[in-house]
């Protein structure tokens, strides 16, 4: 959607946005569009804004490569870019559009650099959504914090810029016509990860996980969102004699196949009969929020779990560590010279998980255990008893969520945010 040109002559403001994977799209740049376009469509005729709408798609590991189609179909923004783009924006932002003297832009999502970037070259301000830390303060204009600890982790010099305005995850409306929760059944999620390394380490082992828990507590549903990054055909791959990690593992899948079902697109059958039931929908909070557990790998869905309050059990299992390129950064990159990966394990294994402690989200914003963590050489039936302890203590369960929910911030953070853009493109 490249329109824009044309209406640059009535409008003097630019308000970009910067945002990324399909979850930070439909949970946090939908909302604050709406309540912008809400707060200014109530002002005095004389009193209204006219500005242009923009989105620019950043690089992102956990995009789908379709949000550009989900972006451009809302019909809300005057041009979009796509995450490919990025850089040739950077570099030369006239070959896209004629981008006003005045401007704004606001980080909903990805790395919060490349927006203080963008707004650098443009020569606009720069509005930071911070969920968990502000990364750039002496850079940005403005820091829109999710809560007092976001605030307290700033600088003291730069603190005056940062403004508490809870929590955009809050703000989701989640379907009521979802009920998948009974008096009989359990529904545990399983997450094992997104990039193909961790899937490589994840598939196999909680595929054992499910069986073992399966055999135990036949009255437990599993279920898996499939991450966007992913397909099936993966999941076959990997738990295949392909995948040099399923020597460690009996588990396998037999079948997996199309379901006519509401809820559910896939279902795996295991060499032992457990069935597992897949989603394709990105995000699927709404059945997420039914389950009573989730079992994870360590990652940026341990924040989005927090964000809806689910329970979970984190697993890294490090007897896998020389999967190197699992990791995320310089040491995934590195990590894939073989030499160079032994070395890195080794200093990884008995130093940084000594000095680390905690890999969660929510364990490291509050610095404290929320959430169990088991990292090491930790096997699935161990997981599992772990797992089926959590399920029967359902008063542990509850403690949990409550404590998770006690992170979050408030609700109303949408609006707050489109009134502070709005106030930002008054003083220009």
């Amino acid at each position: 959607m490249n329109s824009g040109l044309t209406a640059m002559q009535k409008k003097s403001v630019a308000v970009v946005i910067v945002s990324n994977g399909p979850g930070e799209l439909a949970t946090w740049v939908n909302p604050v569009v709406d309540e912008l376009h809400k707060i200014n469509k109530s002002l005095r005729d004389d009193d209204k804004l006219y500005f242009t709408l923009r989105l620019v798609l950043v690089p992102c590991p956990n995009a789908t490569g379709k949000e550009f189609i989900v972006a451009d179909s809302w019909n809300k923004f005057e041009l979009i870019t796509k995450a490919k783009s990025f850089w040739k924006l950077l570099i030369k932002p006239h070959s896209f559009a004629n981008w006003p003297k005045k401007g704004v832009v606001i980080f909903l999502g990805g790395d919060q650099f490349w927006s203080i970037l963008i707004a650098k070259r443009l020569g606009y301000l720069n509005i930071t959504y911070a969920e968990w830390i502000a990364r750039w303060p002496q850079w940005t204009n403005q820091i829109a914090a999710m809560n007092i600890k976001v605030k307290e982790l700033i600088p003291e010099r730069y603190k005056y810029k940062c403004q508490i305005i809870g929590d955009l995850m809050a703000d989701i409306k989640l379907s009521s016509q979802i009920s998948l929760k009974n008096k009989e059944k359990h529904y545990i999620a399983l997450l094992p990860g997104s990039k193909k390394a961790k899937l490589s380490v994840g598939i196999p082992f909680f595929l054992e996980i499910a069986d073992h828990i399966a055999k135990e507590n036949q009255n437990i549903n599993f279920i898996i969102p499939i991450a966007p990054t992913t397909n099936k055909s993966e999941y076959l791959f990997f738990q295949s004699e392909r995948n040099p990690i399923t020597k460690y593992y009996s588990s396998k899948i037999k079948t997996i196949k199309n379901i006519n079902d509401f809820y559910f697109d896939y279902v795996i059958e295991t060499s032992k009969n457990t069935k597992i039931y897949l989603i394709k929908k990105h995000p699927c909070y709404e059945i997420l929020k039914e389950c009573d557990l989730a079992i994870t790998t360590v990652g940026a869905n341990t924040a989005e779990l927090a964000a809806i309050a689910l329970p979970m059990l984190v697993v890294l299992p490090t007897q896998h560590l020389n999967k190197m390129n699992a990791w995320d950064g310089i040491y995934g990159i590195i990590g894939k010279i073989p030499f160079i990966n032994r070395f890195i394990t080794f200093i990884i294994k008995y130093f940084y998980f000594k000095k680390k402690k905690f890999f969660a989200w929510p364990n490291i914003n509050a610095k404290r255990m929320i959430v169990p963590e088991k990292i090491g050489n930790i096997s699935p039936k161990k997981i599992a008893r772990e797992v089926l302890f959590l399920i029967k203590n359902r008063d542990q369960l509850k403690s949990i969520s409550d404590n998770l929910k006690k992170e979050r911030g408030d609700k109303g953070a949408a609006e707050k945010l489109a009134s502070i853009i709005i106030n930002s493109i008054k003083k220009l």
